[in-house]
């Protein structure tokens, strides 16, 4: 995203829609640091500027991906349509079967609310759980962009590539959930920036989620949680089915 000095007039109507704060106020017109900018679009679609002065390039790779996981909007990319930082199994698993008993799925949500986050700080994040073993979901488009699913590395050309937010999605045995807990609290003094964490286990019939009891064992907080699914489903057995 770029703004064009020739219609731009610095009015500073446009900089509170900015959620990195990429944009600075000149004397004559605005500018947009390509840094911290993450492609969402959010200034151009906005329509405050009163001159339209805002400008969407075309975006090559590596960063193109700022775009791809940063828009509020679903957005084609090589692969396909990704309409989401996450995938909707972990949150209708009543139906998919994601996470099995004896399982807990996580989520790291990265770079919410607004501050942002470098592939580097999400390569950081993903090789210091992969060390427990954790297995990545492999139709989750952070785990797609991997060189290698087992270390969680990235390669080189896109970690300095900044997103809006962008999600972890791995699973592992109930026995590791508390190791998976301990490491994301260490490593989060080596990144700069924020993330929350959501912990996923397949509830019993009495409605209990079995990974409530290891946090309350552990004296680990958290906020109960639940969707439930009111729509039309699709399972699949052990055969793709």
């Amino acid at each position: 995203m770029r703004i064009d000095p020739d219609k731009c007039n610095a009015c500073g109507e446009c900089l509170p829609y900015c959620p990195t704060e990429a944009i600075s106020l000149g004397d004559e017109t605005s500018t947009i640091d390509p840094d911290p900018c993450v492609e969402c679009y959010v200034c151009l679609r906005s329509d405050v500027c009163p001159h339209e002065a805002f400008v969407a390039e075309t975006l090559e790779w590596p960063r193109i991906i700022r775009h791809i996981f940063s828009s509020v909007r679903p957005v084609q990319s090589g692969s396909g349509l990704i309409d989401g930082r996450g995938t909707a199994e972990m949150k209708s698993n009543d139906v998919t079967d994601r996470y099995r008993f004896g399982e807990v799925g996580f989520t790291v949500d990265i770079g919410r609310p607004g501050l942002g986050a470098t592939f580097a700080d999400v390569e950081t994040i993903a090789i210091a759980v992969a060390r427990l073993g954790v297995v990545f979901e492999p139709t989750n488009p952070v785990t797609n962009l991997m060189t290698d699913t087992i270390a969680g590395s990235f390669p080189e050309d896109i970690k300095r590539e900044r997103v809006l937010s962008c999600i972890l999605e791995f699973k592992t045995d109930e026995a590791g959930c508390l190791a998976v807990i301990d490491t994301l609290r260490s490593v989060g003094d080596e990144i700069d920036t924020v993330f929350s964490v959501g912990c996923i286990s397949r509830c019993r019939d009495d409605g209990t989620a079995p990974v409530a009891d290891i946090l309350d064992k552990a004296e680990v907080g958290y906020r109960p949680n639940g969707k439930v699914n009111i729509g039309v489903g699709w399972r699949y057995d052990d055969s793709g089915t």
